[in-house]
């Protein structure tokens, strides 16, 4: 079974409190936001895409399965779905997130809404430059376009609009899009008040508008990627179901007045078609689309409302894509299909398939709507049929055989008409209405009553438009008049002025291009030319019947009409452009069959000729006028471009053909550009498109100006004097990594043309697709055009990028009269406009554009654009099937012109009533006109070579009359002069030419009578395969040689392919048979339980012991083997410790349990129970069959093969030995003959009277040799032919061939040798010597006589006797064969008598192998939840004996007389409100994520409130308590942290283990009901077996039976009738009666075994005792000697496996060595630290001595400077005044205390480095000694000369000077 069938979808919309809990296997649930409110409320609905969803649906697989829908209760009633949903809704009391209840009257802005035209930025184009005017289309091949608002309004889709059309007055009212990207659906809400519009485009809304007003009621968001295909509304009209379209394919239900998602999830992963509610059970959904329907049911359950999909299983049924489908009242589905049958499920299982009687489809197609309508089904198909159904005969239809299949025929029907297409039809809202309106896929809309009486009214078409894409349209040169066609066969006239049809022409054949004749031809405007699918072209003449003269028998009906002016057929594929010449000479018409043909215009337009082009036309347009030469360019689809000049008027095309061939012509083929203008460049994920030739010249401009800074970085490395090193440059050189330009891209098939104008002589412009699109590209033909154009590459000069066109090209254009408006039809469904310059040939001004979005944007590529002839109106068509009107004028204006109210229709040309119809082509298959042509000169030619033969037939015939004449005169000459034949023949070559003739037709008659030949030949080998190779073994009779005893062969057919096929399928059904009947026992035996994989539980690593990693062995060998031999000693007494334990362990699983049996007992009880007992004869009614005895059809079939092969072997095996009998006679008589001929040469040297007879050799009879009537030679075909000659006919062809059988069987016989005597000698007296020679002679060949016929005579006697041996084992098997073919007889019967119970039998056992299957399953699953509740069981233990941990290890950290210890154990104890943990993506460990906010649920509990503390004041448990220890603190809150997670996953185990237990007793109540179930199935299958064996007994049984064989005797004599006799095997008989005897004595030994058996168990119960006795006292002995030897009980194998500890010997050995080395060291530094002070005593002696001496000399500078500063003052007295002194004084004290700061500063420095560690001690800048006042100044520097500053030993004088 495939996993997407049995899948069960479920997504849920928990409760507030349980919402991010998810479903089991999604992922968290996400909030959705609110439309009008940026607050989240939450919605549970999986985080993946949607393309995973189906995927994840698969872990609720475990949940509910389908057949547990069925059978399980739901939490609540289904009709309290829509309470469910109600109380689901965010309310104002809770926690909602600010989430508002939207009011009831609100309303959105619809201009705020709308979607609007685009118009390129910084451009002046007006916003309303289009106004809309009509929709003239319809698109009747979507599915479900049309909706009734009321009794006058219908609703469907046209591209981006939604159209509201009124039934009475045909008016219009429009809505667009509010995303610009088209509708998908549309549903009215069941009380008509709103209407429901699900758009397309990205991230598309539905809009709920509210109806008649039309204003924005409800916008629902995010509901799909793409677009909706299906929305509808519930019964109640509370909820809304959306189905999205690819890539998504959401299931949405939304309660749309909230605007909110109720439930989501993934319909399915192909295009779902349609939703729906079911009308009568609340809660339940049907989808269906492309080979499914699926069916949803809304549960609620523990967690919250949940979306359970279940897929319908075809089973049987061929898949089919579902269109239409209705719910039942009973919950059934009836559903169509593709070939027309009904399709009635229940349980996600086609229950049956319905169809007419006679197995008639029940529609002609598919069917595609349901309607359940007043207890009667009624169904609408494609072939335009309405049906009406009975309900209650669906509802309760079931197949009584294998078929499936329930005929039946419908109560009321309808056919709306002639190709008529049905596809959705709605019912009119009035009470007790019988009007339905019905959308036609071929036409448009009709409406129908389906009263079904005798005022019922025909059907009426109500609006009728194209089916199918607009293939041409064209507009009128004089009026507001357009002309469309499509593939529909119509061409339709509408005034779009008037905004009405006109008038419609129908045709044989589909319109592919319409172009109405330019005003120059016919002012009038009233001609049109239309190409047609089959190549046809018709001219169409465009009259107002109303200016026609009155005729009688004419009615003047409408205000258009058209008329067949011509129709010719230039083309033998669809026409594709039609193009008039600028001066009207000439018309073109091109085809996709590579042509173009030209017709000169007049009053018949006469065919000039046709070009061939290299590919299939796709456009063709006219050179203006503003060029000189008159010529016609050519796109053609292929991405050619031709321009063929424009053929002369008088040019004559050959008599045999249409083509022109001296025409000239300029070809182009285009070469793609794109790839070097623009290229797509990858920076990691982002991408980027550039033009080409501005990323060369930007990255070469970037690699020059890399250069040049390498130059400039060189040229100053060099002024600097140093040279850059190779990685210096390299880092200066290092360049940004850029990707790689992509390769040049020339696509491979070409880019195809969509369309093109001239743009100037010789050159054009091209809108290409496929890869080149985005950009227009100018082009011009190459004058050198001798190339082949199957060989050209061209390229465009110029190109011109179009924004916004990379996926959405131009593909149909049209200017303005004032070529200042460009109009594009674009492949997406725009339209845009782009203004131009007068006279901008390279379009330089096509920059600027206004765009809207208007057709389908799918696949509504705009085909055709058009201007009106006056520019006033905008036309546009597309593949969608849409017509639309635009209008250039403003809004004021349009009024004006519209008030008008029609166009001007063409007046009817003079006599036009009287002319005579047109003849039209009406046969597809019709010539050409080419064709036509060449057709007219081959009969030419035929006709002229016919007349050239004839009269040389006829000069022949005179000739040979005038030879015949002259050989008659030549046979009159005289002999003498007569010429001879020899004479007459004028050349031998003539004669030789005759008989190689004369061969030639030999070997041609040869050929001729093949056939023939090859037919008799195939008919020969045909009767062999049918009569000789189909017979494997023919009869062959050997006789005896010397009696009458013969035996033969039987005649042995072989077996045929059919017995082999059957056989390896009755091995194959055997196999399965067994399987089938076996199922109970393996199911019952083979029963397994999987158990869940569950998350492995947090360990409590407070607990966990740390392992230690290993450690390489440091000990001495001496130790390490002292170590070594204490772990062996302990490793075996832990091995024998092991070993007793395992003995122990043996012994004990070897101890059978209480209930164990015996398996001897077991088998011998089962035997017993099946050879034994009361049982019944196979003609009892309560005789129960075996179920290894049981038979069906299968077994019986196998059965008769197996005979029949036996049959075969025995018989073979017989023929085998009377073959090779038949051999040995065949060698027997070829031996008799060699014996023969030796005895006659022995014979012929005996006397006559000595001589013995020859016994006669036999021959073979002709039916030992049956094989030679098939051998033949062609020797025996002559004979055969001569004797069919000479007796003639009468004779029978099998006797004739009989008859020369037997003659070549004569001529072939063996005959014995005649004597010949030998030659007589002369007669002479013999010698003594010759006497005895002869004599001895004549014994010898006496004796080699009698040999040689005693040695024949005995080989005849043992031929003779093995025949007779063979001949009696033939009889013998002759018997056997007798009975096997009565036993045939008798297997057939029963086979055919099996083969009526089959289809029952098989039923029921298939029911008993599901039953079986399902308690099987359900077992397994009890199992399972078993052992999953019995795991969670014991990790609930798990968890709470860690809990014990946590708190006896908190017990422990706080130790004994702890006065913080109840601070502590309410802060352990505290309960405090964590937020959940959140699973990170990946395999992350789990953070958390919990807010710091948390608040407390209580403080303390109700036991700790009292005083604990001994302290005085609160403490707050957050922080450390003062005089506490903070690292017990820390503890506790880890301990408390452990504590909380416990109790966590303590509440989910139990939760989990709740969950189980219920699951358990729900599975228990099912696994009742399922055997329950599983008895009734074996009980119905016990009462069939019983009735197919009571059958069987009714059967006769021939049994061949002997007299002597017959027991049954009734006083003293055998019965006349042997009816209540008993067939029985004598062995059989014997063995039972033996079998008393033997049960008799094991009687009496059973007894004998069960009195000893009884001792034994007394004596063994006695020894038990005894030796437990004896155990405990061991054991108290043992206690005591370990009290004694170690003062307490110790565990006995743990002290015995103990060794020495390896590590701690390591530790020490360690500890030693290292102390060693320490100690070495420490003596190396204690010998460096004696020298270091000696050094340092040296050094200080040293620098005493220089302070010494240092000072010396400052004192004796002191000295020196005080008498110096003497005589200065004295001499400054002298000549300076008081005054100037003071100055100087002053000036002298601001430089010593600047000097003194500066010292500071250094000062200060020094400190702050002297105090950090390992800092490098610089000498403080020394700072100028205060200049002396002095007269000679050098005295001073000198002393500061010879003074320098040292770092850190500062001299005295500048410390005291400062």
């Amino acid at each position: 079974m495939d996993s997407s069938e049995n899948q069960l979808d479920e997504v849920s919309l928990d409760d507030r409190n349980t919402a991010e809990e998810g479903v089991e296997g999604a992922q968290d649930a996400q909030p959705t936001t609110s439309p009008e409110h940026n607050e989240p409320y939450e919605v549970s609905i999986p985080a993946q895409s949607p393309d995973d969803m189906e995927g994840d649906t698969e872990a609720h697989l475990n949940e509910p399965s389908p057949g547990g829908l069925e059978g399980a209760e739901p939490a609540v009633p289904e009709t309290s779905v829509t309470e469910l949903v109600e109380e689901a809704k965010p309310g104002e009391e809770e926690e909602t997130g600010g989430l508002e209840v939207i009011p009831e009257e609100k309303y959105y802005n619809y201009e705020e809404l709308c979607s609007r035209p685009f118009i390129s930025e910084e451009s002046n184009i007006p916003a309303n430059l289009l106004n809309f005017v009509h929709s003239f289309g319809y698109d009747c091949g979507r599915r479900a376009n049309l909706q009734l608002l009321d009794e006058q309004t219908l609703a469907y889709i046209a591209g981006n609009l939604l159209i509201l059309l009124d039934v009475t007055s045909k008016e219009q009212r429009y809505l667009r899009s509010c995303s610009g990207g088209g509708i998908g659906a549309i549903m009215v809400h069941p009380s008509k008040r709103y209407l429901a519009v699900a758009e397309k485009g990205i991230e598309p809304n539905i809009i709920i508008y509210e109806y008649p007003s039309l204003r924005p009621y409800r916008i629902l968001r995010g509901g799909t990627r793409h677009a909706y295909s299906s929305v509808d509304f519930n019964r109640e009209g509370t909820l809304l179901a959306s189905v999205g379209s690819a890539p998504d394919y959401m299931l949405t239900i939304w309660a749309w007045r909230e605007e909110w998602v109720v439930l989501r999830s993934k319909a399915f992963s192909q295009d779902v078609y349609r939703v729906t509610f079911s009308p009568d059970n609340p809660g339940q959904l049907t989808t269906s689309g492309a080979g499914h329907i699926k069916f949803w049911k809304m549960t609620s359950t523990f967690t919250g409302l949940k979306l359970q999909g279940l897929l319908g299983r075809f089973g049987k049924t061929a898949l089919t894509d579902i269109e239409g489908y209705v719910e039942l009242p009973d919950g059934k589905v009836v559903s169509g299909s593709e070939w027309g049958n009904m399709l009635l499920w229940e349980g996600g299982l086609i229950k049956v398939e319905i169809c007419r009687k006679g197995g008639r489809q029940c529609h002609s197609g598919a069917i595609q709507q349901f309607s359940l309508d007043e207890g009667e089904l009624i169904t609408i198909g494609t072939d335009g049929a309405v049906r009406m159904w009975d309900f209650e005969t669906i509802d309760s239809a079931d197949c009584m055989d294998d078929t499936g299949l329930f005929e039946m025929e419908p109560m009321n029907e309808m056919v709306v008409g002639r190709n008529v297409c049905l596809s959705c039809m709605v019912k009119s809202s009035v009470p007790d209405a019988v009007i339905w309106f019905a959308q036609d896929s071929n036409r448009g809309i009709w409406k129908l009553d389906l009263s079904f009486s005798n005022i019922t009214h025909d059907p009426r078409c109500l609006f009728a438009f194209h089916a199918g894409p607009i293939q041409g349209m064209d507009v009128c040169t004089t009026s507001h008049l357009m002309a469309t066609t499509a593939l529909d066969c119509s061409v339709r006239i509408y005034d779009f002025l008037a905004k009405k049809e006109l008038t419609t022409s129908r045709y044989n054949q589909g319109g592919t291009t319409l172009t109405w004749a330019p005003s120059m031809l016919l002012p009038s405007g009233s001609l049109l030319v239309v190409g047609f699918e089959d190549g046809v072209v018709r001219l169409l003449e465009l009259y107002n019947p109303q200016n026609l003269p009155a005729v009688a028998g004419q009615s003047l009906v409408g205000n258009a009409q058209i008329r067949l002016k011509q129709a010719f057929k230039p083309h033998t594929a669809p026409v594709s452009a039609i193009a008039f010449q600028r001066n009207g000479e000439f018309l073109a018409t091109g085809s996709t069959d590579c042509t173009v043909f030209f017709f000169i215009v007049g009053d018949r337009y006469i065919p000039s000729g046709f070009f061939r082009v290299p590919g299939p036309v796709q456009n063709m347009e006219w050179s203006p006028s503003s060029h000189e030469g008159n010529t016609l360019l050519v796109l053609c689809q292929n991405g050619h471009v031709v321009e063929i000049q424009s053929p002369e008027p008088e040019t004559q095309s050959s008599s045999s053909t249409y083509e022109l061939c001296g025409i000239r012509c300029r070809h182009f083929r285009f070469l793609s550009i794109k790839s070097r203008i623009k290229v797509p460049l990858f920076f990691g994920i982002d991408s980027v498109c550039v033009f080409r030739d501005a990323e060369v010249a930007r990255r070469a401009a970037e690699k020059e100006r890399r250069k040049k800074e390498r130059e400039e970085r060189l040229q100053r490395a060099k002024e600097q004097g140093h040279e850059l090193t190779e990685e210096e440059l390299q880092e200066g050189d290092k360049e940004v990594e850029e990707p790689e330009l992509p390769p040049l891209h020339i696509p491979d098939p070409p880019s195809p043309v969509l369309c093109g104008f001239y743009s100037q002589p010789g050159a054009f412009w091209l809108s290409m697709g496929g890869y080149d699109t985005g950009f227009l590209y100018h082009c011009r033909f190459s004058d050198q055009q001798e190339t082949d154009p199957q060989r050209r590459r061209d390229e465009p000069f110029a190109f011109l990028a179009l924004p916004d066109t990379e996926d959405d090209p131009i593909c149909s254009f049209a200017f303005s009269s004032d070529r200042q408006l460009l109009l594009c039809g674009m492949q997406s469904g725009h339209i845009r406009l782009y203004p131009l310059n007068p006279g901008d040939l390279h379009l330089t001004s096509m920059q600027s554009f206004w765009a809207l979005s208007i057709h389908d944007n799918d696949y509504g590529l705009v085909h055709r654009v058009r201007f009106s002839h006056d520019g006033q109106f905008v036309l546009t068509a597309g593949q969608d099937g849409n017509i639309f009107a635009f209008s250039l004028l403003p809004p004021e204006d349009l009024a004006i012109a519209l008030a008008y109210r029609q166009a001007e229709v063409p007046a009817p040309r003079k006599g036009i009533e009287t002319e005579k119809a047109a003849q039209d082509i009406e046969d597809p298959n019709a010539y050409s006109i080419e064709t036509a042509k060449q057709r007219m000169e081959l009969d030419r030619l035929q006709r002229e070579a016919e007349q050239r033969k004839a009269e040389r037939r006829t000069k022949l015939i005179d000739l040979r009359n005038q030879f015949r004449k002259l050989l008659q005169r030549n046979e009159e000459l005289p002999e003498h002069v007569r010429l001879q034949p020899a004479e007459l023949e004028l050349d031998k070559r003539f004669r030789e030419e005759t008989e190689r003739l004369t061969a030639q037709r030999v070997r041609e008659a040869r050929k001729e009578l093949a056939w023939e030949e090859e037919r008799h030949r195939i008919g020969l080998q045909k009767l062999q395969e049918r009569f000789r190779d189909s017979l494997e073994s023919d009869t062959v009779t050997v006789v005896a040689l010397w009696s009458e005893h013969k035996v033969s062969t039987y005649r042995l057919l072989a077996l045929s392919q059919k017995f082999h096929q059957l056989k390896q399928q009755g091995q194959k059904g055997a196999t399965v048979v067994q399987e089938r009947w076996r199922s109970k026992a393996t199911t019952s035996k083979d029963t397994t339980s999987v158990i869940a994989p569950t998350e492995p539980l947090p360990q409590d690593t407070v607990l966990q012991p740390r392992v230690q990693p290993p450690v390489v062995s440091k000990l001495a060998s001496r130790q390490a083997e002292k170590l070594r031999k204490a772990a062996e000693k302990a490793e075996q007494a832990r091995a024998k410790i092991q070993k007793r334990k395992d003995e122990w362990a043996a012994l004990l699983a070897s101890k059978p349990c209480e209930n164990c049996e015996d398996p001897q007992d077991v088998l011998a009880i089962q035997q017993a129970m099946e050879n034994m007992g009361d049982f019944k004869l196979k003609t009892a009614e309560d005789f129960t069959v075996p179920e290894h005895l049981r038979m069906n059809a299968e077994r019986k079939r196998a059965q008769l093969l197996a005979l029949e092969e036996q049959i075969h072997q025995r018989k073979t095996e017989m023929n085998r030995r009377i073959m090779a009998l038949r051999d040995s006679k065949v060698q027997l008589v070829s031996w008799l003959n060699e014996q023969v001929q030796k005895l006659q040469v022995v014979q012929a040297s005996l006397a006559p009277d000595v001589r013995a007879p020859v016994p006669t050799v036999p021959s073979l009879l002709p039916e030992e040799v049956p094989e030679r009537k098939l051998q033949y030679t062609k020797t025996m075909l002559l004979q055969l032919q001569a004797l069919r000659d000479s007796r003639g006919q009468r004779q029978e062809l099998l006797e004739l061939m009989d008859q020369a059988v037997r003659d070549n069987e004569d001529h072939d016989t063996v005959s014995p040798l005649k004597y010949s005597p030998p030659p007589k000698l002369e007669d002479h007296d013999p010698t003594e010597l010759e006497k005895e020679m002869r004599s001895a002679e004549e014994i010898t060949l006496l004796y080699m006589q009698d040999n040689l016929l005693n040695k024949m005579e005995q080989a005849v006697q043992y031929f003779d006797a093995d025949l007779k041996l063979l001949r009696h084992d033939k009889l013998e098997m002759d018997i056997h064969m007798k009975l096997a073919d009565l036993q045939h007889i008798t297997l057939f019967q029963e086979l055919l008598l099996l083969k009526e119970f089959e289809k029952r039998e098989n039923s029921l056992q298939e029911r008993l192998n599901s039953r079986m299957e399902e308690d099987h399953l359900v077992k397994s699953k009890l199992e399972e939840c078993k052992l999953q509740l019995e795991m969670k069981r014991r990790d609930i233990s798990k968890l709470q004996d860690q809990e014990k941990a946590i708190m006896a290890t908190f017990l422990a950290s706080l130790g004994e007389n702890n006065k913080f210890a109840d601070f502590l154990t309410k802060v352990f104890k505290k309960k405090i409100k964590r937020g959940k943990k959140k699973e990170k993506a990946g395999d992350e460990e789990e953070q958390e994520d919990s807010d710091e906010e948390s608040e407390e649920e209580s403080d303390w509990d109700e036991d700790e409130d009292g005083e604990g503390s001994e302290s005085s004041y609160p403490l707050d448990d957050s922080v450390c308590p003062p005089n506490c220890d903070p690292e017990l603190f820390e503890i506790t809150l880890q301990l408390r942290e452990r504590r909380l997670d416990l109790e966590e996953l303590l509440a989910d185990e139990k939760k989990v283990a709740e969950s189980l237990r219920k699951d358990l007793e729900s599975m228990t109540k099912k696994e009742k009901i399922v055997q329950n179930n599983l008895k009734a199935a074996e009980g119905d299958l016990e009462l069939f077996n019983r009735e197919k064996q009571r059958k069987l007994n009714e059967l006769d049984v021939v049994v061949p039976l002997r007299l002597h064989q017959i027991e049954y005797v009734n006083k003293g004599a055998v019965p006349e009738k042997l009816d209540q006799a008993l067939v029985l095997n004598r062995a059989s008989l014997a063995s039972l009666h033996e079998r008393i005897r033997q049960l008799q004595g094991e009687k009496s030994q059973q007894r004998e075994l069960y009195r000893q058996a009884r001792q034994q168990h007394v004596h063994l119960i006695r020894d038990c005792k005894d030796m437990e006795a004896s155990i405990q006292q061991l054991e108290t002995r043992c206690e005591q000697l370990m009290m004694m030897k170690f003062g307490k009980l110790v565990d006995l194998e743990a002290l015995q496996t103990l060794s020495g500890n390896r590590n701690l010997e390591e530790m020490r050995h360690e500890a030693r060595v290292r102390e060693a080395t320490y100690n070495q060291e420490l003596r190396v530094w204690e010998d460096k630290v004696r020298e270091a002070k000696l050094a340092v005593t040296e050094v200080t002696k040293q620098h005493t001595e220089r302070l010494t001496r240092m000072g010396n000399l400052l004192a004796e500078k002191k000295e020196l400077e005080d008498k110096l500063n003497y005589r200065q003052k004295k001499i400054g007295i002298q000549f300076q005044d008081h005054s100037h002194m003071g100055k100087d004084e002053k000036r002298r004290v601001q430089k010593l205390i600047q000097t003194q700061a500066l010292e500071i500063k250094a000062l200060r420095q020094e400190i702050s480095v002297l105090s950090l560690k390992g800092g490098h001690i610089l000498p403080p800048a020394q700072p100028s000694l205060l200049p002396v006042p002095s007269a000679i100044p050098h005295v001073n520097q000198h002393s500061a000369h010879h003074f320098p500053g040292h770092g850190g030993h500062r001299s005295a004088p500048s410390r005291s000077q400062t």
